[in-house]
């Protein structure tokens, strides 16, 4: 099945793994929507450069997503939802005792209060066009854990149930929902990681992203966004066409040990 111009909705994609599914759905012929919480000059030509690369329609459509309004604003206003990739995502660390309240608020808010409510107006979307994918990018802390990051591990094993509810009620119809869990991605925010761990553990890079960043990932090696964005695109071919209320994992064996 062609998915020449269909619509996906990618929420917190102006970089990072939002970016590159973009980059991939837009390759493939998809009409695609941008979003973040910014709204300026550099995020409508991301967008305008976009559809020049590849000759499809794409759009920034501002959103908070830590106000529930303005996440199913986001998809009333694009008008069109065949795919819906519930990306964004923001991340604190710290033990429990000490983590910021408004960090937890925050975090449960835009990880996985905001695919609740993107989903709620897609479905009704997908269900009128007689086909639907919701793509929940979730992360290996989604299947286990992490210290110091309660808040961001409680939203992605949250993120992960609401998929597998959305999966059942949407069963008996051409609508699949899926979680995909990346485990380290190499992103803008990691690279900028490198130099201060390098510099922290006096190590050169290689050493610093095998032994610290990568520590917990077998492969000793980080996914990439256009991984993520490749295997986006197969959840919603016809060959995924029974997948669908499950995870699957780009994590490089993390959740095997």
């Amino acid at each position: 099945m062609s998915l020449s111009g269909k619509t996906a909705i990618i929420t917190g994609s102006n970089s990072g793994i939002g970016l590159g599914v973009a980059h991939s759905f837009a390759a493939a012929g998809l009409n695609v929507v941008l979003n973040s919480y910014t709204d300026n000059d550099d995020d409508h030509a991301l967008a305008a450069d976009m559809a020049r690369e590849y000759g499809t329609d794409v759009r920034y459509i501002q959103a908070d997503l830590s106000d529930g309004d303005q996440a199913r604003m986001l998809v009333e206003k694009a008008g069109v939802c065949d795919i819906l990739v519930n990306n964004a995502g923001i991340q604190h660390v710290a033990a429990i005792d000490e983590f910021p309240a408004a960090k937890w608020d925050a975090i449960i808010a835009i990880n996985m209060s905001s695919a609740f409510h993107t989903t709620a107006v897609a479905l009704p979307m997908m269900r009128k066009a007689g086909w639907g994918r919701v793509i929940n990018i979730a992360s290996a802390h989604g299947l286990t854990a992490s210290p110091y990051k309660s808040a961001y591990v409680a939203a992605k094993h949250g993120v992960v149930g609401m998929t597998k509810v959305v999966a059942l009620e949407t069963a008996e119809e051409p609508i699949t929902a899926n979680a995909i869990c990346p485990g380290y991605v190499m992103t803008p925010l990691v690279e900028a990681q490198i130099p201060d761990t390098m510099k922290k553990y006096g190590m050169d890079r290689e050493t610093a992203i095998r032994e610290v960043l990568l520590t917990r990932q077998p492969s000793k090696e980080f996914a990439t966004t256009d991984q993520l964005g490749g295997t986006a695109l197969f959840l919603c071919s016809d060959h995924a066409a029974q997948i669908t209320g499950t995870t699957i994992s780009v994590d490089g064996g993390w959740t095997a040990l």
